[in-house]
């Protein structure tokens, strides 16, 4: 990912000025605008906005399907407010429209300035749909805020319906315009236009068609039609398609442990460089048993990856009582590359699910990890971060198309079908579903009763685990409830005081006994956890004897439905009282 060299402007806040700063030995505003380099200088600034190589990996920090040593303050009862709420900031919309509104020096060639318009008008999307999908209706503001525009500063807020409109259209001029073809994966291409564009109508033909009281369910058809239409030109035109090289064992988890993106697949990514000191700490905040919220991911979700045959896990007659060993054997090959299996080995050496000091539920997540332990403490990862992947494009594509109904036998195998087939499941690829998964249904998704759907959507959290995507798919599905109500389960216990061998490589490696009793003797290298006893243990074991973690901590979902949006700092009201307040809150 491109960073900023050296800053061009630096901007107040909306309640105060417009600073333009030149750095030293800089030159002028004509030099920048009246050259392609000075353009191209400027537009590095653009990439500061995207995720950074300590957050790329943390964008499902809060999620259903994981659980955390501390609950995020949006999902505990009263601990949330418009009082503690952020993120109604705008300066990076000012650096974006001050380029375009100056982007104009005829010295420059009209198809280079278009080309960084494109850029620009693809993070300004980019912006704004941050803002969409976190506090709904905002003011649309399209030219450079200074101290006496009142119309700006004190604007209120604009329709979904013009928002939404806004971004397609930005999107639209950047794919029609840039002329990047193809990169190293660190910067926006047309493609990448093409690409955000089906998340971003996805999003909304979704989001109109499950939240009836907006009244908007009437045009949830045209942003599912934009959303299938620019996957299908991205399909059809560009130059992307699934990374296989590695195999079905590790094709998929290779796009997120390689220094350099694989851009077979990867569209954009934040890319990290030993040699300009330029490192990630995705090891330290996945390994650490201080560093980061030990993030475990719990059992429904693990229980939803499908057997390699192609049918449901829940299918298995001792699903429920299946050891750890026994749970992970003949299932999908996602599920190996996303969390500890047998087999997994770290410096050479067999390494299972740790529970002497990180995982609360046995499935420990490695997708972002690279394997050496070397990488554990502190900032070291050189490994890339996908933001943009071909695969969703593929995921985006079916689901606008099972939503409208109109998703074929082709276009399962060419979405779904190849997937599976890339993870090595054998069963179902170029068959379209006839019949629904009552555990997927029941446990995840009880209102939807068409079986393409529900299959697109398993395909989907399988596929995009801890990605960043599955908040705003809950949120556009209107199934926030799983935030409060999906148990934080893990793996199954078979009996307490007996030491366990997690992978049947021969090693023992843990033994569960009853908290509040004398703590069994054990050999070392075997980790001893307790369950329950104790006002402050969250570990505990359920009645049918699987972990679970922070049974005692209520998780919040208010039936009101306000989490679906945030609310509007009052700070930012108190200066702007045209700004109206999200409901709820």
């Amino acid at each position: 990912m491109k960073k900023l060299i050296y800053s061009l402007l630096v901007f107040c806040s909306l309640s105060s000025c417009e600073l333009e700063e030149f750095p030293k030995a800089s030159a002028s505003e004509k030099d920048i605008f009246g050259t392609e380099s000075g353009l191209k200088t400027y537009a590095y600034s653009f990439y500061n906005n995207l995720p950074s190589g300590t957050t790329a990996y943390r964008l499902d920090a809060m999620a259903d399907y994981g659980a955390v040593n501390s609950l995020n303050s949006f999902l505990q009862d009263g601990a949330y407010s418009a009082e503690t709420s952020s993120g109604w900031s705008w300066s990076a919309l000012r650096n974006i429209n001050h380029f375009i509104v100056k982007n104009n020096d005829p010295a420059v060639p009209e198809s280079v300035r278009n080309h960084y318009n494109g850029l620009a008008r693809f993070f300004r999307a980019y912006f704004y749909y941050d803002k969409l999908t976190t506090f709904g209706d905002v003011p649309w503001i399209d030219k450079p805020i200074g101290v006496d525009e009142e119309d700006v500063l004190f604007a209120k807020r604009d329709s979904r319906t013009i928002i939404i409109d806004k971004i397609l259209e930005d999107l639209d001029f950047a794919y029609q315009n840039m002329t990047t073809n193809s990169s190293d994966g660190t910067t926006v291409t047309k493609w990448a236009a093409l690409a955000f564009k089906s998340r971003v109508a996805l999003f909304e033909g979704t989001y109109r068609k499950y939240h009836a009281q907006l009244n908007l369910q009437g045009t949830a058809n045209k942003y599912l039609q934009s959303a299938a239409d620019a996957a299908l030109e991205l399909m059809d035109k560009g130059p992307h398609r699934l990374n296989t090289a590695q195999g079905v064992s590790s094709s998929q988890r290779a796009l997120f442990i390689s220094d350099a993106p694989i851009t077979t697949e990867v569209i954009l990514a934040v890319a990290l460089s030993k040699d300009l000191a330029i490192l990630g700490d995705a090891n330290w905040w996945w390994t650490s048993a201080t560093y980061g919220p030990r993030y475990s991911l719990v059992r429904p979700f693990i229980n939803t990856i499908l057997n390699l045959d192609g049918t449901p896990y829940t299918g298995r007659a001792k699903f429920q009582s299946e050891t750890f060993f026994e749970e992970t054997q003949n299932r999908d090959y996602r599920l190996a590359q996303l969390i500890r299996t047998p087999g997994y080995k770290r410096d050479g050496v067999n390494t299972p699910p740790n529970f002497a000091s990180y995982t609360y539920t046995g499935y420990q997540p490695i997708k972002y990890t690279l394997d050496p332990t070397l990488y554990d403490n502190s900032g070291l990862n050189t490994n890339n971060l996908p933001l943009i992947r071909y695969a969703e494009v593929l995921l985006n594509y079916a689901e606008a198309k099972a939503e409208l109904g109109t998703l074929s036998t082709a276009d399962w195998s060419r979405t779904i079908g190849a997937l599976r087939a890339r993870s090595g499941i054998t069963g179902g690829l170029d068959a379209l579903p006839t019949q629904v998964d009552p555990y997927l249904q029941n446990t995840f998704f009880p209102g939807i009763n068409d079986p393409i759907i529900l299959e697109v959507r398993r395909e989907r959290q399988v596929e995009l685990a801890l990605e960043g995507f599955r908040f705003n798919d809950l949120r556009r599905w209107r199934r926030g409830e799983l935030m409060a109500e999906l148990p934080w389960t893990g793996i199954y216990v078979p009996a307490l005081n007996e030491i366990l061998d997690l992978d049947q490589d021969g090693k023992q490696d843990v033994v569960f006994y009853t908290g509040g009793t004398t703590a069994p003797t054990v050999p070392t290298g075997v980790a001893r956890v307790a369950l329950g006893g104790s006002a402050n243990n969250f570990q505990t074991l359920t009645n049918d004897n699987h972990l679970e973690w922070f049974r005692a901590q209520k998780r919040t979902w208010y039936p009101d439905g306000r989490q679906y949006l945030y609310p509007i700092p009052a700070s930012a009201i108190v200066k702007n009282q045209n700004l109206q307040q999200n409901p709820g809150w």
